[in-house]
């Protein structure tokens, strides 16, 4: 490259490992022909200023991602607030449920079905629409775009709206319980909607405390689970059977995985506002190593279960096919927990996983008891 009228500009590099040695030099191009080599100084400058440079390209790399952020269409923004696909954890328990005591009685009824579907769907949405007014409360939602208080502009409107679908979702809770006479039903989704009430609804707020994890596993799993299979039963009371608590267990426990895998994208607003979430206290790299170590887990349970019988092994094969999913929730939050803007999938790949495993499971206990002649679960109590 030429500089002016006198002055080549040359630069001699030597390998990568010895850069700091580089030779640039200026040669000049009149009759002495004498070569101005540059002091160290001046190198050392140079290589600072292409750190500058690399520097800022990355800063602006990042600039145009929070750019992109923030021109999110109000479309998009309220397809977030919706959340549809996290209602999945509506449908999931009430289906596996009512697999589970099909299973028990060979019995299913549909309008029930349906009837329960409509309660849950309420439920989950108070559990939303509340989760974000006292988010709203303590400041974790104060920059969350999607967060409907934000949307609609009106904390009030947001808590009224909340606690109607909260009175409508248990009113239909209540009626079919006494619909099929069944106080053991009514007293488990009690104290399912208990357990969504302490995790995020003040005094309690156990979420700040990183206890979310386990009361999402209980509720959804153990308490919602069960008692979706209890309401099943038309003529007489049904037994709880380790086969019914041992598909909730599962349920709960791919539920709570979407809870946990929520929380990656949200750790710096969550330690802004005293929110001490299980990423809070672990961070992001410790984290995906829990989501690889429970995927594994949930696996070799579910293998344990069909081995000792307790569940039938048409549940294993099947929900056995579901592993390249559980895989690739592994893998995703393995290479972007970092990424604040790419993490933010993690969850909706936890509800497909979710979704997958329970729609396998509930095949496999409708086919054990269709194909398989699987004998009828003996009761605990």
């Amino acid at each position: 490259m030429r500089f002016g009228r006198n002055f080549i500009f040359t630069t001699c590099s030597l390998p990568s490992h010895a850069i700091q040695r580089s030779i640039c030099c200026f040669r000049c191009s009149g009759r002495s022909g004498s070569v101005i080599n540059l002091r160290w100084k001046e190198v050392e400058q140079r290589h600072s200023s292409l750190r500058g440079f690399f520097m800022c390209k990355v800063q602006q790399h990042d600039a145009i991602s929070e750019e992109k952020e923030e021109n999110i269409s109000q479309a998009t923004l309220i397809w977030r607030a919706i959340k549809l696909p996290i209602y999945s954890v509506a449908l999931v328990p009430l289906t596996v449920g009512s697999a589970a005591a099909y299973l028990q009685t060979g019995l299913f009824s549909a309008r029930r079905y349906f009837m329960l579907l409509a309660s849950s769907i309420f439920i989950i949405t108070w559990l939303n629409l509340s989760n974000d007014v006292y988010d709203f409360d303590t400041g974790a939602d104060k920059d969350k775009k999607e967060s409907v208080v934000n949307i609609v502009g009106s904390r009030t409107g947001t808590f009224i709206a909340a606690y109607l679908f909260l009175a409508l979702g248990f009113l239909g809770l209540t009626y079919t319980s006494v619909e099929a006479s069944n106080l053991r039903a009514i007293l488990l989704l009690a104290s399912s909607i208990t357990c969504g009430y302490i995790y995020q609804c003040p005094p309690f707020r156990l979420s700040y405390q990183g206890l979310g994890e386990p009361l999402c596993f209980a509720a959804f799993g153990p308490f919602t689970t069960t008692a979706f299979y209890l309401l099943q039963s038309s003529t007489s009371e049904l037994p709880i059977t380790y086969t019914t608590l041992s598909a909730s267990a599962l349920v709960g426990f791919t539920t709570s995985l979407i809870l946990f895998c929520s929380h990656f994208h949200q750790v710096e607003g969550d330690k802004a506002v005293g929110k001490f979430s299980p990423l809070v206290r672990l961070g992001t790299q410790a984290g995906s190593r829990i989501v690889k170590v429970a995927v594994a887990t949930l696996y070799s349970g579910m293998l344990l279960l069909g081995f000792t019988q307790t569940l039938p092994f048409t549940c294993i094969i099947l929900c056995a096919l579901t592993i390249p999913v559980g895989k690739l929730v592994v893998s995703y939050v393995e290479k972007n927990h970092k990424d604040k803007a790419q993490i933010f999938m993690a969850k909706y790949y936890c509800v497909r996983f979710h979704v997958l495993f329970g729609v396998a499971l509930t095949a496999g206990l409708v086919a054990a008891k269709m194909i398989a002649r699987y004998p009828v679960p003996k009761p605990i109590f």
